[in-house]
């Protein structure tokens, strides 16, 4: 995805409302403080995260949800005139560890949250509506990688945790532990996970009880002060959409109107993951 040109008016609002609260948390979202899932017994538990390889050209995160259902971004599976990919070509690899994978399935079908328009700047609408559900052809089992529950209890608190295949460090799943959620409006949270190229589609879990439960899926990321944010939306009402539409056998959905517009030269970075940067303030 091309670095943010020129964003809205509703956008610029919604940054400052989002990352300007009097008391941000202490940072702790350094690359440093990431735990690379490098032996596969650090890996358990998190089988069902994994890398979903696109076309050929672009890699993103991804999460079971159900043995045949992973949840990503909606602008990891559509071209940049809101063309959904053919589902055959893209590839989810559950629990990717240099390589090697607990288990593998091709998409069949894919769902896109109706309203999402790859072709505009980052708005509040799109980041809202940046969600995309997959099928997968061979459904794997629980026993291999269990899906993660979608958060359903109230707010957190604050702590949050991800889990990603960022740019360079793709080929293994990357952890953290402790991250905070900055503010949750309208539907957009903001956090200060460390997120990346690549993180697109990634999943933020809140505490849930006995295991972590998704809260939101990585969109968005700009900057402040030298420090990275991430925005992501809620997902209580957006995803049992998406499974409707897959059940119904519904394709992707009609992507809006295509306007002309020309290609930046960030749009290069979509070879290694889609993730949009919103402009530093």
């Amino acid at each position: 995805m091309a670095l943010c040109r020129s964003p809205a008016a509703l956008v610029r609002g919604l940054v400052f409302a989002l990352i300007l609260p009097a008391a941000l948390p202490a940072a702790d979202s350094l690359p440093s403080e990431l735990d690379a899932a490098e032996r596969r017994a650090e890996l358990l538990g998190w089988e069902a995260v994994g890398r979903l390889d696109i076309a050929g050209r672009s890699t993103c995160s991804g999460t079971l949800i159900a043995a045949d259902l992973v949840l990503t971004a909606a602008h990891c599976v559509v071209d940049t005139v809101n063309v959904p990919v053919p589902a055959g070509q893209i590839l989810f690899r559950a629990g990717l560890r240099n390589g090697d994978a607990i288990a593998a399935s091709r998409a069949i079908a894919l769902a896109v949250a109706p309203g999402y328009d790859v072709t505009g700047d980052i708005t509040a609408q799109n980041i809202r509506h940046d969600l995309a559900l997959i099928r997968l052809a061979s459904p794997i089992p629980a026993a291999l990688a269990r899906p993660f529950p979608i958060h359903r209890g109230p707010q957190p608190r604050g702590e949050l945790m991800v889990a990603s295949y960022g740019q360079g460090r793709n080929s293994v799943l990357s952890i953290q532990r402790e991250c905070h959620v900055l503010d949750h409006e309208s539907g957009i949270y903001a956090f200060d996970c460390d997120v990346t190229f690549g993180s697109s589609g990634a999943p933020v879990f809140a505490h849930d009880g006995v295991r972590p439960a998704i809260l939101s899926v990585v969109s968005a990321m700009g900057t402040r002060d030298g420090r990275k944010l991430g925005f992501g939306m809620a997902l209580a009402d957006a995803v049992p959409a998406l499974e409707r539409q897959l059940a119904l056998g519904a394709p992707a959905a009609p992507p809006p109107p295509v306007t002309a517009r020309r290609l930046d030269a960030g749009a290069a970075d979509r070879t290694v993951g889609n993730a949009k940067f919103l402009p530093a303030r």
